[in-house]
């Protein structure tokens, strides 16, 4: 275990908060995710969702090798990056209409809750990636999680705007 593993892994020390540090680990990624939003729009943030992927991926299977506990609750980069994938709608819709990313605030709340709900219930293959036991499982259930809640945030929008006949 590295310095630099480490600070990936557990999100510059997120992951250490108490309690429910993927809950810390989720608000992080909030703010982080609204910086890389308004420096680089849509683009930047998926960058930034895919080198989470990637370097989580990298860093928890160092943090976790050789140990008994392959999904420690200190590592909340999984978090990270499915949290980043459930804002993904909120980037897309506030480019797309180029209103102020903020401004669509109740979209920030449903990312968030949606979320956390996903990853905390398991269902389907969300449960299935958990299972897995290795860290690309660590980081995959979170990923799906992250989906879900997009498609999630995505079908509340179009009921709120009327864009869906619900």
């Amino acid at each position: 275990m590295s310095m630099l593993t480490h600070s990936i892994a557990t999100f510059f020390w997120v992951g250490h908060l108490r309690p429910a540090p993927g809950t810390w680990g989720s608000l992080a990624a909030l703010p982080v995710g609204w910086l890389l939003h308004m420096i680089g729009g849509t683009p930047l943030l998926i960058i930034g969702i895919l080198v989470a992927f990637a370097s989580g991926w990298w860093a928890t299977s160092l943090e976790t090798k050789g140990k008994g506990d392959h999904d420690p609750s200190e590592i909340v980069i999984d978090e990270v990056a499915g949290q980043w994938i459930a804002i993904l709608p909120l980037s897309l819709g506030a480019s797309h209409v180029d209103a102020d990313i903020l401004s669509l605030w109740p979209g920030w709340i449903s990312a968030f809750l949606l979320f956390r709900l996903f990853d905390i219930l398991k269902p389907g293959p969300i449960g299935w990636a958990d299972r897995r036991g290795d860290a690309l499982g660590v980081m995959l259930d979170d990923i799906i999680a992250g989906v879900f809640a997009a498609i999630g945030v995505a079908l509340l929008a179009g009921a709120a705007h009327g864009i869906l006949a619900i």
